[in-house]
């Protein structure tokens, strides 16, 4: 067996442990970066998909119906939000920061629920409002915050399937802190939730769906944060979810 003269070991290459460790720092913020970008791009990806799929069934409905200038304006607003999130893509380098303004919480409900409403009629599901919120001004971003309740009303009208129930409700609480907050409940009489996936129902990718991206409540999660709320989910298998999103009220 051969063994290395001192000479051959003063030879051999040699890297430095700071080197190598800012070397290895790198990478994993190479890594890093590579991985949000993968995780916008699939978020983002998901709520073009969403908005494409009801401004899909409102064509549909004017080519039917023929002019209608209340859809028409519907499908504009689609629009236009589908169009700020591509823009968003594009300068994901520098994301333009959110537009909080004065935003009308009864008005975004039901508006989300009327992109929803062709949906839900073919299926037989009934809706109840039960908005009991004095005052449902707050400041937020109209279009994140619509992205959320979008996400979770189109999770609900999928849990429900045909012939069950869907029940929005509002209402303003004092908390113990004396903080005045907002809540939104979206009740469905779906399938409800196991013990064992409420663990992870907000991880990305995450998801029971045959054909789902697992990406909605991550999502909604990361927006409802943004806007300095938390959201929380009531649900059992075989009785329905209950999610509710708890917003700073104005």
């Amino acid at each position: 067996m051969s063994t290395l003269s001192p000479d051959d070991k003063n030879s051999s290459p040699s890297v430095s442990p700071t080197v190598a460790v800012i070397d290895l720092q790198d990478n994993l913020r190479r890594l890093d970066r590579l991985a949000n970008l993968g995780l916008v791009s699939a978020s983002l990806a998901h709520e073009i998909k969403n908005g494409l799929v009801s401004i899909n069934v409102f064509i549909e409905l004017l080519l039917q119906k023929g002019e209608d200038l209340d859809m028409t304006t519907m499908v504009r607003r689609e629009l236009k939000r589908i169009d700020a999130l591509v823009t968003q893509m594009l300068r994901f380098a520098a994301p333009k920061p959110k537009q909080f303004a004065a935003v009308h919480i009864h008005e975004l409900l039901d508006h989300s629920v009327r992109l929803l409403e062709h949906q839900m009629s073919g299926s037989l599901i009934t809706l109840e409002r039960r908005y009991q919120a004095e005052n449902d001004l707050l400041r937020a971003d109209e279009s994140q915050l619509q992205q959320a309740v979008m996400n979770l009303l189109l999770n609900a009208v999928e849990a429900v399937g045909s012939n069950g129930a869907l029940t929005i409700s509002t209402e303003t609480v004092t908390c113990n802190d004396g903080v005045r907050r907002l809540k939104i409940s979206i009740r469905d009489t779906g399938t409800g939730i196991t013990q064992e996936n409420l663990a992870h129902l907000y991880e990305p990718f995450f998801t029971t769906k045959k054909n789902g991206t697992g990406l909605g409540l991550s999502i909604t999660r990361r927006i409802v944060e943004e806007h300095r709320g938390v959201i929380e989910v009531q649900s059992e298998a075989g009785n329905g979810s209950t999610f509710i999103i708890s917003l700073l009220a104005d």
